[in-house]
């Protein structure tokens, strides 16, 4: 699993995992039932506390993101699709605050952005 710990980061490494396996599952990337690195195979690959990652995998369970069966391990649970849908646009919504905060700071107007925004979203 490909996440990456900041050490100098005041986000405690609890919460960087969690906020990135989270983020994965939104994005569509981890998808429901897909299996999760055991805890103690993630804090190896990690080089951390097995309790640090059951803290994070805690924290998703609680969430009802993730949920953990005995002797067999974590999976990404199943979701519902109008949840899913909103976190999905809500993540949309803070990606577009940036960037129209970053066009302010650069003089862009609001007809310069939606252009730029209309020959992205054809691209694509």
């Amino acid at each position: 699993m490909d996440l990456v710990i900041v050490n100098s980061s005041t986000e405690p490494i609890y919460e960087q995992i969690a906020r990135q396996i989270k983020a994965m599952i939104i994005q569509g990337k981890l998808k429901p039932g897909d299996p999760l690195p055991s805890i103690r195979g993630l804090a190896k690959e990690l080089q951390i506390s097995v309790i640090t990652t059951k803290r994070a995998y805690d924290e998703l369970e609680r969430e009802g993101l993730i949920v953990s069966v005995g002797g067999k391990g974590s999976f990404v649970a199943e979701q519902n699709a109008e949840w899913l849908r909103e976190k999905r646009l809500k993540l949309i919504e803070e990606k577009l605050a940036a960037v129209v905060r970053d066009a302010r700071l650069v003089g862009l107007s609001l007809a310069e952005l939606q252009q730029m925004l209309e020959l992205l979203y054809e691209e694509v």
